[in-house]
Parts: C-alpha cells; sequence; structure tokens
C-alpha cells in the first residue's frame, strides 16, 4: 500500500484528476474502477471521482509497486543551468525577462533547454523545489511566448498561485502590453477583432473577420508611441492570447512586424534591418483586482528591458524617448 499527504500543492482539485496526473498512463476508465472497488481510497474510506481534495487529506493506494511504476510512467524533470534574467520574484511567483531563441516548454527539437527547465534549476538551487518530494506540481508557466518574441514569462511557484494568476488572465486582470515595429505609418490608437484559424500542416494562422469553423476569438488594441512615413512603434494590448495572434492580426491590418518571415514583408526584413526574429517584446506587466492571496501585487506593473539588437533600432530612428 502506498499513502500519499495531500499538500497545497494538490489540494483544491478533484480526486480523479488528482490521480490522473499522478498515474498519466492510467486512462480515466481504469481510475474509475479502483475507486469503485476501493482499491484506492481517500483518508481510509470510499472515495468519489469528484471528491475535492484539501491539505491534511490522506490518499491510500492499494496497488503493487510495479504496477504504479508502469503507470507513473516516465516523469522525470529536465533540469538545466541556463541564466534567467530575473524582473521579481516572491514565494508564490517568479518573473522572467525570456530571450528571443529560446522556447518556453521543449518541442520535437528541443526538449532540454527551455525556459521552464532552467527555472526548474534555478528554484531547486535555491531550494524551493524538489521534485522527489513532489507528487503532482511542478513550477508552471503561465503566459506563454513564441520562441522568437522576447519579454515577460510569469511563473507560479506553487499550485493555489498557479491557479489564481491563470483565473486572473483569464478574466483580463492583468494587463499585458507588447512593444512592437511595424511597417507603416500609424497615427492613432485602435481596436481589432477577428477570428483565429490554425494551420497545423506549415504552424500558421489565418485571420478572418467573420467566424468560421474551428476559429477561435481574437482582441487587440494598439497605439502608436512613435511614427514616421514608413514605419511605426507600437504598444499592443493583448486582450485575447491566442498564439501569434498578435503577428497574424497586425498583418492581416497592412501592418506587419519588422523581422517577422513568417507573416512579415520580406523585401523590408532583408533590406532593412536584416532581423532574423520578429520585433516583438512582451515589455509590461500590470495586477490588477488581485485575490486576497495576491493582493501584495495590486497595481503593480512590472518592466522587461529590450536587448541590445532591439534597443539599436530604437536609436536608429532616435526613439529612446517612447
Amino acid at each position: 500500500m502506498r499513502e500519499i499527504k495531500i499538500t497545497k500543492n494538490e489540494a483544491q482539485q478533484r480526486m480523479d484528476r488528482f490521480l490522473k496526473k499522478y498515474m498519466p498512463e492510467a486512462n480515466t476508465g481504469f481510475i474509475y474502477k479502483m475507486l469503485r472497488k476501493k482499491r484506492i481510497k481517500l483518508n481510509g474510506v470510499r472515495a468519489n471521482p469528484s471528491d475535492l481534495l484539501k491539505v491534511g487529506d490522506s490518499i491510500q493506494m492499494y496497488l503493487g509497486e510495479d504496477t504504479l511504476k508502469n503507470l507513473k510512467g516516465n516523469q522525470q524533470i529536465a533540469m538545466i543551468k541556463g541564466k534567467i534574467d530575473i524582473i521579481y520574484e516572491d514565494k508564490n511567483l517568479l518573473l522572467v525577462n525570456k530571450p528571443k531563441g529560446l522556447l518556453v516548454h521543449g518541442d520535437d527539437k528541443e526538449k532540454i533547454d527551455t525556459l521552464i527547465n532552467r527555472v526548474y534549476y534555478y528554484l531547486n538551487k535555491k531550494g524551493f523545489f524538489n521534485p522527489l518530494k513532489e507528487n503532482t506540481f511542478s513550477p508552471a508557466c503561465c503566459n506563454r511566448l513564441d520562441r522568437n518574441t522576447s519579454g515577460i514569462v510569469i511563473i507560479a511557484k506553487n499550485y493555489p498561485s498557479l491557479q489564481m494568476i491563470n483565473e486572473m488572465i483569464r478574466k483580463n486582470k492583468i494587463q499585458k502590453k507588447y512593444i512592437a515595429l511595424v511597417k507603416g505609418k500609424i497615427t492613432q490608437k485602435k481596436e481589432i477583432k477577428g477570428y483565429l484559424v490554425k494551420e497545423i500542416k506549415n504552424n500558421t494562422v489565418k485571420i478572418f473577420s467573420e467566424k468560421k469553423k474551428g476559429a477561435k476569438f481574437i482582441h487587440t488594441r494598439y497605439q502608436p508611441l512613435k511614427y514616421n512615413e514608413d514605419f511605426t512603434l507600437l504598444e499592443i494590448d493583448l486582450v485575447t492570447g491566442r498564439s501569434h495572434q498578435i503577428r497574424a492580426h497586425l498583418a492581416s491590418e497592412g501592418f506587419p512586424i519588422v523581422g517577422d518571415w513568417k507573416y512579415g514583408n520580406f523585401k523590408v526584413n532583408k533590406k532593412f534591418f536584416q532581423l532574423n526574429s520578429q520585433f516583438l517584446h512582451a515589455y509590461l506587466v500590470h495586477f490588477t483586482d488581485c485575490p486576497k492571496e495576491l493582493s501584495y501585487l495590486e497595481g503593480k506593473i512590472f518592466k522587461a528591458d529590450l536587448s541590445k539588437n532591439l534597443k539599436e533600432i530604437i536609436q536608429f530612428f532616435s526613439w529612446e524617448d517612447f
């Protein structure tokens, strides 16, 4: 028999959801069957799949060690030593400035050197995270940026904070602002809406003005910070946070981001700046209407510095005072 003690990093979730995280190779039918047959109990008695776990609860699992090993699968956490640019840190959250070129999470080509794996290493060395002592939780990124988009990423150090931050993002209580350099002259702020459809084969998206099958609603606001006859430095307020939203949405409006080789203007990218990635930077987050546990963040604004090459482009236009 294996006994699991519930901590704050597992509490406030359903029994079946916890078990699925704990045994990712187990299907839902198997989990329900084990609960029904009392092979898995909660506090010594029969448990229901919908039971909400609390701190201090105890789960008893009457399964063989070989069975548990197979059902848990390979859950090894990769921790890689690497630079992270810390903007802010407290007991619940870590805000970092992600450089362009670094993935937030692994993909088919790169699984090891990612932002989250660097964070695991950092928190482990500081004594904040030990995967051997966690049942199911690992620190998690609350927002994602494309590989070649730099800027602020919010990481939750514990499960309650992850729940609260995700809920705040869902309800637009954390304002996220970006800076982008686009081709074209924009002199007034604007709010644009549309629908986004993923093109999985070539990892792109398409924007439509009317809803189509499989499309997701998108909402973007922007205002010019600086402009001339040919280019505009924009501040962008991301209301919805879809993959490639800013890049594709602005391009659909006729204002492609400079350096964007997927949605941008090839001639502009090659002739003017020779950037190998888009001039897009998540530079600001603003916390509003925080829950009680995060009330100390109420009204706080955090900013991420631009990288050296982006600053040089700003200097080229003499727009340093934006």
